[in-house]
């Protein structure tokens, strides 16, 4: 595959670019969980700028180790003192099974999947509010100040609080 299209898209960004001089931090004190589905456009559903909160996208915005991972360097050493999980409506990751996911993933490749885990949500509150339990229990993020977990609707552009 060629990446032709990256690298001239990069050049033409590259020749205007001008160094913002923007810290690495958390400008509004926010971290971001959300999933990596392309309808997403985290700064925009959230009316952020660039610098403004530090991101991290999975499949299904799980909590995962990784995710866990950045959240407590993004709280620790970036400035986030908020975080807030997003998932969103129509995700492929969502009302499925584990199994479900590694036969169609087995399916399209012909190889064995059982190694990995996919971590689906059959239940997506229920997941997200394990999820954010997560967060809210691990001593590593103890000085989080808000903590919440949305829903993104992919159709609307609507967001809503759900926990």
């Amino acid at each position: 595959m060629s990446f032709d299209d990256v690298l001239n898209a990069n050049a033409t960004y590259a020749s205007g670019f001008v160094d913002s001089g923007m810290e690495g931090t958390a400008a509004r004190g926010l971290a971001v969980l959300t999933c990596i589905d392309s309808r997403i456009d985290p700064l925009k559903i959230l009316g952020l700028e660039p610098g403004d909160a530090k991101i991290i996208r999975n499949a299904g915005a799980r909590v995962t180790d990784d995710a866990l991972r950045s959240l407590v360097l993004a709280h620790n050493l970036l400035g986030a003192h908020r975080i807030c999980v997003v998932i969103h409506s129509d995700c492929a990751m969502a009302e499925t099974t584990e199994g479900a996911v590694r036969l169609n993933i087995e399916r399209v490749t012909g190889v064995d999947a059982g190694s990995m885990k996919f971590l689906p949500a059959e239940d997506q509150i229920e997941t997200l509010r394990s999820d954010l339990d997560r967060i809210r229990t691990s001593p590593l993020l103890a000085k989080v100040t808000d903590l919440g977990g949305f829903q993104f609707n992919v159709r609307t552009g609507e967001l809503h609080q759900l926990l």
